[in-house]
């Protein structure tokens, strides 16, 4: 079974459960990164948009969609402003949305699925890492330092 068919199934099991995967998403990632939570205004808007975005662009990559690059640079843009966030939070984050998913989907998950779902990461880590190479090749001599 392709990765596609595999990750929607284990979103339809969660969906079908009723959990949602934000509270222990973000539970989680504020734990091991607690000087985050600050840069958040609404965490209530943020942690919907981020949990449903990360896992739309991994089901995405899956289905060979077109507007996943478009979106990953326009989120690593975005992100900017808030200073050079380490490529380690974003693996986490995208780590920790896998997991969670996992935690809920608990007798619906198995082996081919989580595996599934890391090989869509992995991919998606690696646009994040270009996107952010591509956009700081544009910015001024001295910006990316100064946002370090």
């Amino acid at each position: 079974m392709a990765d596609r068919a595999l990750m929607e199934d284990s979103l339809a099991a969660v969906a079908d459960s009723g959990a949602e995967l934000r509270h222990g998403l973000f539970e989680r990632f504020f734990a091991a990164y607690p000087d985050r939570r600050k840069t958040f205004l609404n965490v209530e808007a943020a942690s919907i948009r981020m949990t449903d975005e990360t896992l739309e662009m991994m089901l995405g990559l899956a289905g060979q969609e077109q507007w996943v690059w478009p979106l990953v640079t326009e989120l690593v843009f975005t992100h900017r402003s808030y200073g050079r966030l380490p490529m380690e939070e974003y693996d986490a984050f995208i780590d920790l949305s896998i997991d969670e998913l996992a935690r809920h989907a608990a007798d619906h998950w198995n082996s081919g699925i989580d595996a599934a779902w890391r090989r869509q990461a992995a991919r998606l880590k690696t646009m994040i890492v270009q996107a952010r190479a591509e956009w700081e090749a544009l910015m001024p001599p001295g910006y990316v330092e100064e946002m370090s």
